[in-house]
């Protein structure tokens, strides 16, 4: 039986761990070629190589700061000259600053604004040229907190709405071309950062991870537990697959019901 996404290529910004990591490995799992960018050789080195050595699958490690201009332009050449063609790019990457406003230095915001936001843009950029050839697909990364406040959360907010509505205007610019553009947006989900950020908070509230997780399960999520990046990688398929074929400009929840409320 044909696998989805055989003969495909993937790019996958951010796949060298959590979400990213797991959707790589769902793609090659259903046929696809991936490139793997990140900023973690050995990461992203092992993810490509444990690619490869599960399902047969051609994958490759692209050293990339997704921030960026030159690497992100140098990047897509590179994949294109390997690969021939794109036909999906997922923007994974992210970070998230735990920080009040007047705590917030300017640099944390910047980096913030450009590993979460104008990655998306300068990857989609150079990526478009070859996405307009094979009718491709971008998936876009937001939040349940790019739709809603939380304090402590400024810049991760403001870069994940930003998300939402570059999203949304990109769709309607590629649509004379069939390239669809949607982006996601997850809740909770059992990822390295989202271990670091409950560290980070449980020792600034000299607490322990365990029960800022408990907390947040009992009293914020409906469904009462967190997201594995495997059920985020459902959506992700889902979206770049031609079954999602009519689906573009749209932010789709996964969320277990928080905005919801």
């Amino acid at each position: 039986m044909p696998k989805r996404f055989g003969s495909k290529v993937v790019v996958i910004a951010g796949a060298t761990s959590g979400i990213g990591e797991a959707t790589a490995k769902r793609f090659a799992s259903e046929g696809a070629r991936v490139a793997c960018l990140g900023r973690h050789m050995e990461r992203g080195s092992r993810v490509a190589k444990q690619i490869a050595a599960q399902t047969a699958i051609e994958a490759i490690f692209v050293p990339c700061d997704v921030r960026d201009k030159q690497q992100v332009e140098q990047s897509i050449a590179t994949v294109t000259s390997k690969f021939g063609r794109i036909d999906v790019l997922f923007n994974s990457a992210g970070i998230i600053p735990v920080r009040t406003c007047e705590e917030l230095t300017e640099q944390e915001w910047d980096d913030c604004m450009d590993t979460n936001l104008k990655s998306i843009y300068l990857t989609s950029k150079y990526s478009l040229p070859w996405l307009r050839k094979t009718k491709g697909v971008i998936i876009n990364t937001s939040s349940e907190l790019g739709v809603r406040g939380a304090p402590n959360y400024t810049a991760y907010c403001a870069s994940k709405a930003g998300v939402i509505l570059f999203t949304k205007s990109l769709a309607l610019e590629c649509a004379p071309w069939n390239v669809r553009v949607n982006c996601i947006s997850p809740g909770p989900t059992d990822t390295p950062m989202l271990e670091s950020e409950l560290a980070f908070i449980a020792k600034r509230d000299n607490t322990t991870s365990e029960k800022i997780r408990n907390a947040l399960v009992e009293s914020y999520i409906p469904l009462r537990r967190f997201a594995s990046a495997d059920e985020i990688a459902n959506l992700v398929l889902y979206l770049a697959s031609d079954e999602a074929s009519f689906a573009t400009g749209a932010a789709w929840s996964l969320d277990g019901g928080i905005t919801s409320n």
